[in-house]
């Protein structure tokens, strides 16, 4: 999730762990340091393009390396603001704060390695956008109330924060599985033998749910509206590069981003220089990791490091269509 959300939520779990233990300015502020830490892994250069989209969310996200990360931070903070006896309860609170940093990461499509270092695995349920609002709002309200009333209401405001958002999180899910129901019967009706099916929220909402389904030499795309009066879906063909794939799928950025992807990626070719895209993040034809591998020369001789060329809609004519679309209105979608 984004950072504002992130911060959000930490200050929101280390304030309803502390409670009037200590001061709610105190809580605030530790619960997004907290919340924070694992993103400080985006300033890490690893090397190349790919490697600094793959290696993100990894050691930082680890479960394991954040519950060891706790008691140290605890009894720091504990120390510093002079609540030795308060130790126990800071380590909770911060375990907690940054132990659903990663979970809440992985219900995003990115992929978060939470299994650190025992595996690479990039969990992603991709039920909720990378920025929701309605996630994000309730925990605001909650710790604002929180800091403003310093008082058991205060308290009370910033539980419910908690709880509708955790009951918004459950509600995509939900909302995921109803799409992901109609995504299947229409690729069945219309007779496409899919190897794979990613369904994702459009962004800010969780009622506009893109999907890509795969085959061996294309990938098609299409929206769902839970709002649709009819359940029939309209997909676009793309072709995924089967041939490219042959000759390049073996070297270490292609096969790195098929891993990452879990399989929804292309590759492409164009003025004789080879590209991977990660088919997740984005909508056709515009995607946020759109790498350059350099000529397929260079590419085999480790010649080209890879970089990333990044592609951003006109939101002139993509927001209209987006609010649009969310509430069920038939509307093609921007090229």
């Amino acid at each position: 999730m984004d950072s504002l959300t992130q911060i959000a939520l930490g200050s929101a779990v280390t304030v309803a762990v502390m409670g009037r233990r200590t001061a709610v300015w105190k809580a605030a502020l530790w619960g997004a340091v907290a919340g924070t830490l694992p993103d400080l892994d985006a300033f890490i250069d690893h090397g190349n393009a790919i490697l600094n989209m793959t290696r993100h969310r990894a050691e930082s996200h680890s479960l394991l390396y954040v519950t060891l990360a706790a008691p140290l931070l605890a009894w720091g903070v504990s120390r510093l603001h002079g609540e030795p006896v308060l130790f126990r309860r800071w380590w909770l609170a911060l375990w907690l704060a940054l132990f659903t940093h990663p979970l809440l990461d992985a219900m995003t499509v990115y992929g978060t390695q939470l299994l650190q270092p025992f595996s690479d695995y990039p969990f992603a349920v991709g039920s909720i956008f990378i920025i929701d609002p309605l996630y994000t709002v309730p925990l605001i309200v909650g710790v604002v109330a929180a800091l403003r009333l310093k008082s058991q209401r205060g308290q009370r405001w910033n539980a419910a924060g908690l709880v509708l958002s955790t009951l918004y999180l459950g509600w995509s899910f939900g909302a995921q599985q109803q799409a992901t129901q109609v995504a299947r019967a229409s690729l069945a009706e219309q007779g496409i033998a899919a190897s794979g099916l990613l369904v994702t929220p459009a962004p800010f909402n969780t009622l506009l749910w893109r999907l890509v389904a795969t085959t061996p030499t294309q990938y098609l795309e299409g929206h769902h509206s839970l709002l649709d009066d009819s359940p029939q879906i309209r997909w676009s063909a793309h072709d995924r590069g089967a041939a490219l794939m042959d000759r390049h799928g073996h070297e270490p950025s292609v096969a790195r981003i098929a891993a990452f992807s879990h399989g929804f990626y292309r590759l492409s070719e164009s003025s004789g220089r080879l590209f991977v895209t990660d088919l997740r993040m984005g909508q056709e034809p515009v995607y946020t990791f759109h790498f350059d591998l350099g000529p397929p020369a260079a590419l085999a001789a480790r010649q080209h490091a890879p970089t990333l060329e990044s592609k951003r809609p006109d939101l002139a004519t993509a927001l209209p269509w987006l609010w649009q679309r969310m509430w069920g209105k038939a509307v093609p979608a921007p090229h």
